[in-house]
């Protein structure tokens, strides 16, 4: 009797493929900035981009949202490109708004707003760069 191979699972590759929108806090209206050009290579890769940003109009050709709490769309992702010190905000309006997976770009680390985000259920991914990671999986 053979057993069968246990095969590895990939929980990112598995949020990546289930993600449709993702609403990006503090996405740049300038193609210089490294928010803009990560959200710039996912909608090129067929995900909705949601910017969140307070001081603009729009990006990448769709409408900009103050905060999570007003976008009136459902949301799959958030991408934080925000200093660690605005992190637990966010991550309380992504419970609200009860999206299901946040995701906190490189340098992006708060231990207790992840620990929170998973205590409700949220698919946390924190100090990673979701534009290599999607490259990893899919390029």
């Amino acid at each position: 009797m053979g057993t069968a191979a246990k095969i590895p699972t990939d929980p990112i590759a598995d949020v990546l493929r289930a993600t449709k929108t993702i609403a990006v806090v503090g996405l740049s209206d300038n193609p210089l900035r490294p928010s803009h050009g990560v959200a710039a290579y996912m909608q090129a890769q067929g995900y909705r981009i949601i910017p969140v940003n307070p001081n603009i109009h729009e990006a990448l050709g769709e409408k900009a949202y103050a905060s999570l709490l007003d976008v009136p769309e459902k949301v799959d992702l958030v991408n934080i490109f925000r200093r660690p010190i605005f992190v637990e905000e966010i991550v309380d309006q992504a419970i609200q708004s009860k999206i299901p997976a946040v995701w906190m770009q490189e340098e992006v680390i708060h231990e207790k707003a992840a620990q929170k985000a998973r205590d409700a259920g949220l698919f946390v991914v924190m100090d990673r760069c979701i534009l290599l990671e999607h490259r990893a999986r899919f390029a």
